[in-house]
């Protein structure tokens, strides 16, 4: 089980390196509703966008998760703790329901896995 960033889902969409390592975290997986935003938004500036992907997540077993007002609270927090960072709205959101869930986090932004959060960070270009 592990919570999946939006950066990974594209990346698996458009089959960049780490996709197969991306594909195997699928089932059983959280995303945040802000990052499945981010997935749609970024799926239609690249013409991958059809109806319904969101729901094609969830039969692939990607369970989408609300963001909460603790979420905000923990994100705001990542925020506070990591200024150089430059972690994104969505960023923070996607590391925040990994805390809250208490699970590894999938992304390809290799930048996370420098952060001293207490979040187990999966670079899915190095594996």
């Amino acid at each position: 089980m592990s919570v999946l960033d939006a950066s990974a889902v594209i990346a698996l969409l458009v089959e960049e390196p780490g996709a197969d390592l991306i594909e195997r975290h699928l089932q059983d997986a959280h995303m945040s509703a802000v990052n499945v935003s981010e997935v749609l938004q970024k799926a239609a500036q690249r013409d991958l966008w059809e109806p319904g992907l969101e729901s094609d997540l969830e039969a692939l077993g990607v369970t989408i998760e609300t963001f909460t007002t603790t979420d905000a609270r923990v994100a705001a927090a990542i925020g506070e703790a990591s200024p150089l960072a430059g972690l994104s709205l969505g960023d923070r959101a996607c590391l925040a329901l990994a805390h809250r869930l208490d699970m590894p986090v999938v992304t390809t932004d290799s930048i996370w896995t420098t952060l001293d959060l207490g979040i187990r960070v999966v670079d899915a270009r190095k594996g």
